[in-house]
């Protein structure tokens, strides 16, 4: 009897296992208890990642033996893949090593992922017994309807870059690369992208590395706005870019009357001409202002740039001759209050987690109250250590000979750059003469006078967005290199960047890209005093507690069966 209860008993654990096992293969759920949400999609993620109702194939070369830091690369990948898949079940994934086969092979592969721009990084790193050299390919390659879009999993490594913040960042990022990869693949038409020309803006030299980031997804063109009679609904974003001359009453109403019908615009404007060599070529430099025409065209809109310039003790740093050694000069780098440093602490889309943003001569940007309802986002400010200078001001080196005053910086954080959404209303709103208002009307072209739901940027410098070219060969330096400090701002590029995407965004991806990943490191110092004792917690403790509790059961066992 006891025997068939034994027996029965049995039966039924097992059964309750396999229904428990039933019942979970239908039912999943997680619960992310960590506190920046790693393992949490964003709502704009997974509707993205849904939308799509036919197979999707994602190769990841990142298959194989790495190091630590790319082992977590790698799961990182396999996790997002894992959820990816539960929310749309076309897709299908597969990890491939292209540094796997025969040499030929292996040699045949990596020359093909080449040509298509997928170049490898090289990898030192030790395997325990000697060191390993190996190339890695980290990228993924996502075909959906004939298209393809390759994603790099690794973000850019510039000379003093740490290692494990960089592969950091690269985690973080993987939710927005595959959300943008689907909305890039899922759009009916690639998005234009159009500077504006006519005005002495930046040239095409100039633009080559912003147009170059833009063109891996976007059209970019030039337009002279003088050569048109209306700027049509198929610009998807307007960019003027550093303009020197008055852009004239006619070319602000055809962009005035584009914002109207929902256009979006980047104003990338210099309040003064300013460069270097216009202060050293004199002991003192008064800038003259450069009237872009359009100053009363963003007070309507809602945004003004102060006739000022900004000095801020975070700053970056300039050279200066100190002396000779022979017939050499000897230079030294001096902090330059005019070319601020700004750290982001906006929590928006477009600026958290950016790095660092080098500005050259920027200006105070004020908000103005509109008759139309218009939501306003500072950007970027400078740091609290700041003062501004107002027209005319006096621009000389002698102020590198002495140490600032602190108590003088004391203007606190000034804006300057802003987001400005809403519908706005136009600035030709009752300006309009009967004259011309009967030529518009002869030409087919109807005034509006409010827009339709759409957003402007406004910053007050134009020259941080630009790459530097070098005059003898031509080349070009990545956007945000200062020459001087011979150093990248990566923030220059991102912020201009991310301005970009979230001008094109609809559906708001961006917000994945603000995802914060705390990379949690030991205390170095710490560690190593208390090295010995944590030895024995992880490795000696369990096996005294193991002993113990046998001591216990066996003393236990014995006092029973004894008696």
């Amino acid at each position: 009897m006891k025997t068939s209860n034994k027996y029965l008993q049995f039966l039924l654990v097992v059964a309750i296992i396999i229904v428990v096992n039933i019942i979970s293969s239908f039912l999943y759920t997680e619960l992310d208890l960590t506190d920046d949400q790693r393992f949490t999609l964003s709502e704009s993620t997974k509707a993205v990642i849904a939308a799509p109702d036919d197979n999707i194939t994602i190769k990841v070369l990142l298959d194989g033996e790495f190091p630590s830091g790319f082992k977590r690369l790698q799961s990182s990948v396999k996790d997002l893949m894992d959820k990816l898949r539960d929310i749309n079940p076309n897709i299908v994934y597969e990890f491939e090593d292209p540094s796997e086969g025969s040499p030929r092979v292996v040699e045949q592969r990596q020359k093909m992922l080449i040509e298509e721009k997928i170049v490898p990084v090289s990898l030192s790193y030790s395997d325990g017994t000697q060191l390993v050299q190996k190339a890695v390919f980290p990228f993924a390659i996502v075909t959906y309807k004939a298209k393809k879009y390759i994603i790099n999993l690794l973000e850019e490594q510039k000379p003093g870059d740490d290692e494990d913040v960089i592969l950091n960042k690269s985690v973080a990022l993987l939710e927005y690369k595959f959300a943008n990869a689907f909305q890039k693949l899922q759009a009916p038409r690639s998005k234009n992208v159009l500077f504006t020309q006519g005005n002495e803006e930046w040239d095409e030299s100039q633009t080559f590395r912003l147009e170059s980031e833009i063109r891996r997804f976007h059209k970019v063109g030039r337009i002279y706005l003088d050569s048109l009679m209306k700027l049509d609904s198929t610009i998807d974003l307007l960019v003027v870019a550093g303009p020197k001359t008055p852009i004239s009453i006619e070319n602000q109403f055809k962009i005035d009357q584009y914002v109207m019908n929902g256009g979006k615009v980047l104003w990338l404007l210099d309040k003064f001409h300013i460069s270097l060599d216009s202060i050293s070529k004199n002991k003192f430099y008064i800038p003259t202002d450069t009237d872009s025409g359009v100053d009363n065209l963003l007070f309507k809109y809602g945004a003004r740039i102060m006739p000022d310039l900004i000095m801020d003790l975070e700053c970056s740093y300039i050279p200066q001759v100190i002396g000779m050694a022979g017939d050499k000069p000897q230079t030294k780098l001096f902090p330059w209050y005019y070319h601020t440093s700004a750290a982001t602490t906006s929590i928006h889309p477009i600026v958290k987690n950016v790095d660092r943003i080098n500005m050259f001569f920027p200006s105070t940007i004020d908000t103005i109250k509109t008759d139309a309802d218009i939501k306003k986002t500072i950007l970027l400010t400078t740091s609290k250590y700041s003062r501004s200078q107002l027209q005319p001001m006096r621009l000389t080196f002698e102020i590198l000979k002495t140490a600032p005053d602190p108590s003088k910086f004391n203007g606190g954080q000034k804006p300057l750059a802003v987001l400005l959404e809403g519908q706005f209303e136009s600035f030709f709103k009752n300006r309009l003469t009967p004259d011309v208002q009967s030529n518009l009307e002869q030409m087919g072209v109807q005034f509006i006078e409010k827009s339709k739901p759409t957003k402007q940027i406004v910053i007050s410098d134009s020259d941080f967005a630009k790459n530097l070219v070098n005059t003898t060969n031509g080349q070009t330096e990545d956007i945000g290199y200062n020459k001087w400090e011979r150093k990248y701002y990566k923030g220059n590029k991102d912020f201009v960047i991310n301005m970009i995407e979230y001008m094109l965004d609809d559906g708001s991806i961006l917000e994945s890209r603000s995802k914060e990943i705390k990379l949690r490191l030991l205390d170095a110092v710490k560690t190593k005093d208390e090295k010995t004792k944590w030895q024995f917690i992880n490795v000696g403790l369990p096996v005294v507690l193991l002993a113990i509790f046998g001591i216990i059961y066996h003393y236990i066992r014995r006092r029973r069966f004894t008696s």
